[in-house]
């Protein structure tokens, strides 16, 4: 654990030691806001729910580029195979640079914990639906990370890994789009794999059961193809 713990610094500090970091948190920060402004101006009402559905769409094209250079950056410098024989393990290397990545999450999804403060000031806003709401979008991120960790493994293209991303995510997000071209189980198939259908229910403080599967089951099995990933001359 401490060995995980020891990757997660250092990939963040590389990760702060260069203005990318500062400038994606200040963009996505003040883009945020803007759009917060606009929002609650318009629909005169103290609740996020909009906010935390602009935030899904927003992550959707943010996430590729924060992961696209995770394993590609490593196999483009020639450094991948150092890390490999490191005295890590390949779950260790995974684990290190996903939670790297989360924490890096967390803490833009922590700068805007002051939209609550805003709107807590000027009404009465139902608290158990926001941290509902916040609880579904900082799922959602880290199941678009590990996503977006497991597409970096297989090549060394950090362009070609953003584009496969986007390709995925883009595919889950609009998937329920398909849904009125079916009937039965597929039109079922295709709601139950948007990931608009489950964050809609946080955003409005519905937790269920099959929502809390949706997102941990995809970030473990990401998670998993990915240790196999690293693991695989192929993709080396």
């Amino acid at each position: 654990m401490n060995k995980i713990i020891a990757l997660t610094k250092k990939e963040l500090y590389s990760y702060f030691s260069s203005p990318i970091a500062y400038i994606i948190l200040i963009a996505t920060v003040s883009l945020f806001n803007v759009f917060f402004y606009l929002i609650v101006e318009q629909n005169r009402e103290v609740a996020l729910r909009d906010i935390f559905q602009l935030m899904e769409f927003m992550f959707v094209f943010l996430i590729p580029l924060l992961t696209m250079r995770l394993f590609s950056e490593e196999k483009a410098n020639g450094t991948m195979e150092f890390l490999l024989t490191a005295p890590l393990t390949h779950t260790m290397i995974v684990m290190g640079k996903y939670l790297s990545m989360l924490t890096f999450y967390s803490i833009l999804i922590g700068l805007t914990l002051t939209y609550y403060m805003i709107i807590e000031y000027f009404g009465a806003p139902d608290l158990p639906s926001i941290l509902s709401g916040y609880a579904g979008i900082w799922l959602e991120g880290a199941f678009f990370i590990a996503i977006g960790l497991l597409v970096s493994s297989w090549t060394s293209n950090q362009i070609i890994a953003a584009m496969v991303s986007y390709v995925i995510l883009f595919s889950l997000y609009f998937s329920t789009s398909f849904a009125p071209y079916f009937t039965g189980p597929m039109a079922d198939f295709f709601t139950q794999l948007s990931t608009r259908t489950h964050l809609e229910n946080f955003a409005v403080g519905i937790i269920t059961p099959s929502d809390l599967v949706y997102y941990l089951s995809g970030i473990v099995l990401c998670l998993v193809l990915t240790r196999f990933s690293t693991n695989n001359k192929l993709w080396q």
